[in-house]
């Protein structure tokens, strides 16, 4: 059932890696001038998206298609906890087959890549990077637990030391729900998350072997790198950081001040809901 009054939108589904993923392209009124695909944070069902996606095709003329990472939301198929799915799986291969998917449907248009969290990180390590003509990574960068502020630093180390392992380990799952720390993941999502977040290599010890090899100067695409000032779970020095893996793109940067818009608070996961909708319009320009 289509929840957006006068927002057109067609569902959509393609292969990754055997999986069947589930996706939704809010369509313009008419013909796009660009399109984009919006790659989720870690735990963030594509529902989310559905307003800032349906502003854009409405307003901007931009079509947008957001998605669901395999055995997750939409995409989910069978108990979570006989997935084998991995952080690698939904960054860059469900990443990779989704953008596919879309530059196939509209070979001809701008192809816009807007990524939250997960979803800004490892465009490196995907291929056919010069055929991406823009990127927005909102609240994207390699946290390591220490880079959080108090008090919030004290709830991620139980997160990843205290709760998250027995709890992964005795359900077959991140029982994220049960633990009101985001939503459920599979266990190969959350070891590997762990890994990156407690490790000051972050996923660089990945690479050669769950990842594949990077291609640090194959975007040549303009990247815009945005964070929350108010983000204690990727603050703005750790998206900085994110711009060292983007070597050939031109870079630029904007921190939202949510008072600046007369915001109480944004945080990590608020900048695509609908009640902060003021940002979006800086989000992109």
């Amino acid at each position: 059932m289509n929840m957006h009054v006068g927002i057109g939108f067609e569902d959509q589904w393609f292969y990754s890696g055997g999986y069947k993923l589930r996706g939704r392209l809010y369509l313009t009124p008419t013909p796009p001038k660009a399109v984009a695909v919006l790659h989720g944070a870690t735990g963030v069902p594509q529902r989310y998206y559905a307003d800032f996606a349906g502003w854009l095709a409405t307003t901007q003329n931009i079509a947008c298609m957001t998605y669901d990472y395999r055995d997750f939301g939409a995409s989910a198929r069978g108990p979570m906890k006989a997935s084998k799915a991995t952080m690698v799986d939904w960054g860059v291969h469900d990443q990779q087959v989704a953008r596919d998917h879309l530059r196939c449907m509209f070979p001809h248009l701008p192809l816009w890549v807007i990524g939250h969290s997960l979803g800004g990180m490892l465009l490196s390590f995907q291929t056919d990077l010069d055929r991406v003509d823009r990127v927005i990574a909102v609240a994207s960068g390699p946290a390591h637990v220490m880079d959080h502020p108090f008090p919030y630093r004290l709830a991620a180390a139980a997160y990843w030391h205290l709760m998250g392992p027995p709890a992964t380990a005795v359900a077959g799952y991140m029982p994220g729900k049960r633990l009101r720390f985001g939503s459920n993941i599979p266990s190969g999502v959350f070891w590997q998350w762990r890994r990156w977040c407690t490790s000051r290599s972050s996923f660089a010890r990945d690479i050669g072997y769950s990842l594949p090899m990077p291609d640090w100067n194959g975007l040549k695409a303009p990247v815009k790198f945005v964070a929350m000032k108010d983000d204690v779970m990727v603050p703005p020095a750790v998206v900085w950081r994110l711009m060292q893996f983007y070597q050939g793109a031109a870079k630029t940067q904007l921190v939202v001040d949510p008072a600046r818009y007369g915001l109480c608070e944004i945080g990590h996961i608020g900048p695509f809901a609908a009640k902060n909708q003021a940002i979006w319009p800086d989000l992109i320009a």
